[in-house]
């Protein structure tokens, strides 16, 4: 298996920042549904600002149930925080006229970075339709924005194939397509075996994908909703874990600090085969998520820049 350097790009970044020593993160978080959950989402937007993300994203739901949400959320951290926020985009329930609208109200608001995607069909209907006059796959959306302006586009990736896709290689031929047409880097969806991710990025490199392919991170909040959710995408969820997991649902106490070393286990895997950068899926909580940043960042600043980091214990990875 190769060593990650050889898609993920310097330590800098795709974009050639410097990042001094350590990974960089980024993180995704939804728009807050009511008054109590968005005084929580700033709260949590303020402690993970003390890491200094690459940029923060903002989802957008199934049918563009989110939108108005979403725009506010984005609209606010552009103007209140000093922190790069991305938007997210999809081709599920509006024309072509009206993504690009929101895309130049956007630019004009001064959002640079777009995630742009398909989307999830709404919750009342099984299948994706593309809207009549809308963009049908994400790469049409992506050639559509640059068409728009200039923006800093991230596609989603999938280590373990898309559950729609019909192989895996009809999957990473869609994947070069939306880089093709203009996106800088992939995000991937979660996964806990960093194996996966790895033979990804072996298979990507021999496609000819050279773009940085993102690890996405999930902090176990709650299991079993994670299993739902794991089971919709269809990402394998190993039997070590479910074993660790099993009778902590009402013990925040314990499962909190396992969670935490789940995830930091899983990326000083990856820190210790060349990748540099994660994107955390934080489901809006500042907690574990700070808490997996700042071991990585320990690690980083504890060791001789030649030094692999140590191997922790939890679970089965190697």
């Amino acid at each position: 298996m190769a060593d990650a350097r050889h898609i993920m790009g310097p330590a800098g970044g795709d974009d050639g920042e410097s990042c001094g020593p350590g990974p960089r993160f980024s993180f995704e978080f939804f728009p807050p549904s009511s008054p109590l959950a968005e005084e929580r989402f700033w709260r949590a937007l303020k402690d993970l600002e003390a890491l200094e993300p690459r940029f923060v994203s903002m989802t957008y739901g199934a049918g563009g149930t989110t939108q108005e949400r979403t725009i506010r959320a984005v609209e606010r951290i552009l103007n209140e925080t000093d922190v790069v926020c991305a938007a997210h985009l999809t081709c599920v329930g509006a024309s072509r006229a009206e993504i690009d609208a929101l895309a130049e109200r956007y630019w004009a608001a001064g959002v640079r970075r777009i995630v742009a995607l398909r989307g999830d069909p709404p919750k009342d209907s099984r299948d994706f339709r593309p809207h009549p006059q809308g963009y049908a796959f994400a790469a049409d959306l992506v050639a559509g924005l640059r068409r728009v302006a200039d923006f800093d586009i991230s596609v989603a990736a999938y280590p373990e194939v898309h559950p729609e896709a019909l192989t895996a290689q009809a999957d990473l031929d869609n994947l070069k397509r939306k880089l093709d047409a203009g996106a800088r880097r992939a995000i991937t969806q979660f996964f806990f075996d960093p194996d996966d991710y790895l033979r990804f990025l072996d298979r990507a490199h021999a496609a000819g994908i050279t773009a940085p392919i993102i690890p996405g991170i999930l902090p176990i909040v709650n299991f079993q909703r994670t299993l739902q959710i794991a089971k919709a995408c269809k990402a394998a969820v190993p039997a070590w874990l479910v074993r660790l997991f099993e009778g902590l649902e009402e013990n925040a106490e314990v499962r909190n600090p396992v969670a935490v070393s789940v995830a930091a286990e899983l990326c000083r895997y990856l820190v210790a085969r060349g990748v540099e950068e994660f994107h955390i899926y934080t489901l809006n909580r500042a907690d574990l998520t700070a808490a997996v940043c700042r071991l990585l960042l320990s690690d980083a600043a504890g060791r001789e820049p030649t030094e692999a980091p140590r191997p922790l214990a939890v679970g089965g990875l190697r």
